[in-house]
């Protein structure tokens, strides 16, 4: 039911409906984010197909888009969906704190392959997303392979790479004085083998000037404990933030 409501939702967008032609549907669940977020530029990093790109074409219909996706089949998809749009650019590769190339766990579901082992908790709760190959991919540093400085402002770094993300935010320290928001799925149990949990993702970002904004699409367990979740960061120096508040002194 939650498939055709969405497919309905879709398919009165001219730009969702062609997107259908190639599987890709665009990740509406996502638009209260982007309408809230300002940004002239965003940077998706684990894009898979371009669901994303595509809903952040929709609500921000004039900014540039660098998107990175390591997998040649559903970078081949993007390639096509994004064919007629001069402000989007995507780069085969993934993104990490070493350049190089590296081997990537291919999920049968596409969308949940990483560069960390699949874990059996992750099997589990997501059926369908075992190991089904394991492929050689490029690895890039962000702040070598873009940069990051030069792009038009305010920057949006949309992160989706499956339990990658500290990996890749080590590579990017140069670059993210100059990104405004980061918006990422964490998770608070290990599904993929040796990934951080949120707490620590939280941690090492407020150490580099980022405060958690807000939280979004928290999913359960069938027992009530969290899994994961959509999270929003901003610079510490962003005016739209509250000021923090003192720390409180005993006296």
């Amino acid at each position: 039911m939650r498939k055709l409501i969405k497919l309905l939702r879709l398919l009165p967008n001219r730009t969702y409906r062609a997107a259908l032609r190639y599987r890709v549907a665009a990740t509406i669940e996502h638009d209260g984010f982007l309408r809230s977020e300002s940004f002239a530029t965003l940077i998706d990093a684990g894009a898979n197909k371009g669901q994303f790109s595509l809903a952040a074409r929709a609500t921000h219909p004039e900014a540039e888009i660098v998107a990175f996706e390591p997998l040649d089949a559903p970078a081949a998809i993007f390639e096509q969906v994004f064919a007629n749009d001069r402000r989007i650019r995507l780069i085969r590769a993934a993104l990490g704190e070493q350049s190089g190339m590296a081997e990537i766990h291919v999920s049968r579901r596409m969308d949940s392959s990483s560069l960390l082992p699949i874990g059996k908790l992750q099997e589990q709760i997501f059926p369908g997303t075992e190991e089904a190959a394991i492929e050689n991919v490029r690895v890039v540093r962000l702040d070598e392979e873009l940069a990051v400085s030069g792009l038009p402002k305010p920057i949006l770094l949309k992160i989706d790479v499956q339990g990658f993300e500290l990996e890749l935010l080590k590579g990017a320290k140069a670059s993210l004085p100059h990104i405004d928001g980061i918006y990422t799925e964490l998770s608070f149990v290990p599904l993929y083998s040796g990934q951080p949990l949120a707490h620590e993702v939280i941690a090492w970002l407020a150490e580099h000037d980022f405060r958690l904004a807000a939280i979004y699409h928290v999913s359960y367990r069938a027992n009530g404990a969290a899994v994961q979740a959509d999270v929003h960061f901003r610079r510490v120096s962003d005016p739209a933030l509250p000021p923090t508040p003192p720390a409180s002194t005993t006296l």
